[in-house]
């Protein structure tokens, strides 16, 4: 039986004022009071979007596939916890906060094997007290 993750979704605009959709995850406070989970990682796909900035239907449905392996691939072994995704103004990004770079990075080549060859970029951070995630959930509101 798989269990539901709580998840909120708010309207939000990008510094040129272009719609972004942020999905935020509300239950990461086990995760976030751990201590363990310090380091932020960004995985950033740049898409070619419509007038609005979101992607076209083939894109959003690979896109779709990706975010289900990304989030099976950690339910499994919990190395690292989803908290956001931001989609709009031409580009998707998933925000995790993860214990070891090393293995996520382990984690989500093992995750994305099955796709062809992703438009992905990834970042990392130090954030062990999570200011992206409070950040994210101030601009969308979201207490």
């Amino acid at each position: 039986m798989s269990e539901e993750l709580d998840w909120w979704t708010s309207p939000t605009e990008s510094e040129s004022g272009r719609l972004i959709m942020v999905t935020g995850r509300k239950d990461v406070e086990k995760f976030r009071s751990s201590g363990k989970y310090k380091i932020r990682v960004e995985i950033t796909w740049k898409y070619e979007g419509n007038a609005a900035g979101m992607p076209d239907e083939p894109t959003a449905t690979v896109m779709e596939a990706v975010q289900d392996a990304l989030e099976n691939a950690f339910k499994k072994d919990p190395v690292a916890v989803m908290t956001g995704v931001y989609t709009g103004d031409d580009e998707r990004n998933w925000v995790f906060y993860t214990l070891s770079v090393h293995i996520f990075g382990k984690k989500i080549n093992e995750a994305l094997a099955p796709f062809d060859l992703l438009p992905i970029s990834i970042y990392t951070e130090n954030d062990p007290d999570w200011c992206e995630y409070d950040e994210m959930r101030t601009a969308s509101e979201i207490n």
